[in-house]
């Protein structure tokens, strides 16, 4: 199984130019790569001014963009893309939206962990409880009226860390949060303009319809 290590998530936003918060609030830090040189490619010719790059390109970066901001392995992002297309409605806003109802995007969108990276370890050591059952189930695809909680021991180790306990965190408004009791109410579905990544998707649909 393919897997994200902690030393190459740096390189993940070097290579899509650009801060993909993999790393969460630390991104904002003085420590980040892009902040101290830029968006400059890893590796010797990083620096180097590259040709033109060509229209498979073009979409096939706007797809890795999307894996590596969300997390996802590519067989399963290509699953999503396969539901959405079967799906009624546009196929872009249906994938948007599967990847955002995703549990482990859901719990970072909502402020009960300070990056993706760390909702993962969250629901894999069984921190997390959905309408009061524990899911060990990041791509749980989260339903309406789901009630999403912190478990008490991480609500009392990193509880005042967290972003829904900050005076200016306000959540989503398709998720209700009691900052609290660390919990998140999914009171309707994200719409597209709910979503706000800067992917473009045409070109991850244009990628896949080759």
């Amino acid at each position: 199984m393919s897997r994200i290590t902690l030393n190459s998530k740096c390189r993940l936003c070097r290579a899509e130019g650009q801060k993909l918060y993999i790393k969460g609030i630390r991104c904002d830090g003085a420590k980040c790569p892009i902040e101290k040189k830029g968006a400059v490619k890893p590796g010797m010719h990083g620096v180097k001014n590259s040709s033109k790059p060509s229209e498979f390109c073009i979409q096939l970066r706007a797809k890795q963009k999307a894996k590596r901001l969300y997390g996802v392995a590519e067989r399963q992002f290509k699953n999503y893309y396969q539901k959405a297309k079967n799906e009624k409605g546009l196929v872009g806003d249906n994938l948007q939206i599967l990847l955002e109802r995703r549990l482990d995007n859901v719990i970072y969108k909502a402020g009960l962990t300070t990056s993706r990276s760390q909702a993962k370890q969250f629901i894999s050591h069984n921190h997390i409880l959905i309408n009061g059952k524990k899911l060990n189930i990041s791509s749980y695809g989260v339903k309406i009226g789901d009630i999403i909680s912190l478990d008490t021991l991480m609500a009392k180790k990193y509880g005042e860390e967290l972003p829904i306990s900050g005076k200016d965190f306000k959540a989503l408004r398709w998720l209700e949060a009691d900052k609290g009791k660390f919990t998140v109410k999914v009171t309707s579905y994200p719409t597209k303009e709910d979503i706000n990544t800067g992917i473009d998707i045409n070109l991850i649909i244009e990628f896949y319809s080759r």
